[in-house]
């Protein structure tokens, strides 16, 4: 099965790299702002910013290979059993803020990685695009949320780049990933 990839030159390739080591970098380095008053403009515009140029930064055709439905569907049950399996994890702070925050958080970063970062891999080999995404976003969290909390954040990272490539779209796994951030906050 092959993904018809938008036609990309040279500059093209250069300019997304600087963009994904950009982002990354601005979502490694959101940790050292936690706990001052500029934290959350700064988190907005982080997110917003991510939100603009992955949206902007054109990617390959959509394979959809599964119902949307379907694959949201078995995101939802991995979540839920993973919440079952781990347990509590550390706490996080609670409140109608860092609820829409999170949830911001969930788009912006799966329009980030399973938009822009996968699409573009995706063109080398979908399992490319589904390991390499799924790594960085666990890689930029390590500051965040410490070593402890990688693997956790790379299963999540794997299980949301299967969904972009099962539902071939970025919208399952951002409403996957909405649900794994709200449940993060609220138990």
């Amino acid at each position: 099965m092959s993904v018809r990839a938008h036609p990309v030159d040279a500059r093209q390739h250069l300019l997304t790299a600087l963009l994904v080591a950009a982002g990354c970098l601005a979502l490694a380095l959101r940790a050292s702002v936690v706990g001052s008053s500029a934290a959350v403009p700064i988190f907005v515009a982080i997110l917003a910013a991510l939100a603009v140029v992955s949206l902007a930064t054109p990617v390959g055709t959509d394979v959809h290979r599964l119902p949307t439905p379907l694959v949201v569907a078995l995101g939802i049950a991995a979540v839920l059993a993973a919440t079952v399996v781990v347990g509590r994890g550390m706490p996080l702070p609670s409140g109608v803020l860092v609820l829409v925050l999170g949830v911001a958080a969930a788009v912006s970063e799966e329009l980030f990685f399973r938009r822009l970062i996968y699409g573009r891999l995706e063109s080398i080999h979908p399992m490319v695009a589904i390991v390499g995404s799924a790594l960085l976003f666990a890689l930029v969290h390590v500051p965040l949320y410490g070593l402890p909390v990688f693997w956790v954040d790379l299963g999540a990272g794997l299980l949301f780049s299967w969904q972009r490539w099962a539902s071939g779209g970025w919208s399952a796994s951002a409403g996957t990933h909405a649900l794994a951030n709200i449940l993060a906050v609220i138990r």
